[in-house]
């Protein structure tokens, strides 16, 4: 199992940036994908961006393409989103999350192992 710890949320108006940062410990982390999901109140847990294994391949939600950024250092076992022009429907709590895939996936069901979530607000 990995264990994965978010950081870099906060208060933000729109237009804004934000980095937000995820270290995983326990197994083996850097063998497996790994992506990010939000879920604003109300609303059902979402995929956002995933990254494979090596970190040369990538995929966005549409609503993220050109805005965000994913990348991951295995080196230091962590996992980022770069989130440029924030828009007020951003609100909500990010996830990071590891899979047991090598390739990127945006399927929730193909993530197993779960941070605690991170709160990201976008005000107006």
């Amino acid at each position: 199992q990995v264990q994965l710890v978010e950081s870099g949320g906060g208060s933000v108006q729109a237009g804004g940036s934000l980095r937000l940062s995820c270290k995983a410990s326990g197994r083996t982390f850097t063998d497996y994908a790994a992506g990010w999901f939000r879920q604003a109140p109300g609303k059902e847990r979402e995929f956002v961006a995933g990254i494979n294994r090596d970190g040369n391949s990538v995929y966005y939600a549409d609503f993220v393409k050109g805005r965000f950024v994913i990348s991951r250092d295995n080196a230091e076992s962590t996992l980022s989103l770069e989130m440029n022009n924030l828009k007020p429907d951003g609100t909500a709590v990010y996830y990071c999350a590891s899979t047991v895939r090598r390739t990127v996936t945006m399927r929730l069901l193909e993530y197993r192992d779960w941070g605690q979530g991170t709160q990201v607000t976008v005000s107006t």
